[in-house]
């Protein structure tokens, strides 16, 4: 969706752009609310779950 390397996307969680949830196997799952404000432009505000 955003048409950049997964790692790209992997830095924006870690630098708090997208809450990012880890399944049991390792694997990064975003919020679709999130990833479409950040592909729309607005800022994303983080919340703990």
């Amino acid at each position: 969706m955003f048409r950049v390397d997964p790692k790209t996307v992997t830095r924006w969680a870690k630098a708090g752009k997208l809450t990012s949830i880890r399944t049991l196997g390792g694997h990064r799952r975003y919020r679709e609310a999130e990833v479409r404000a950040l592909l729309a432009g607005i800022p994303a505000q983080r919340t703990e779950a």
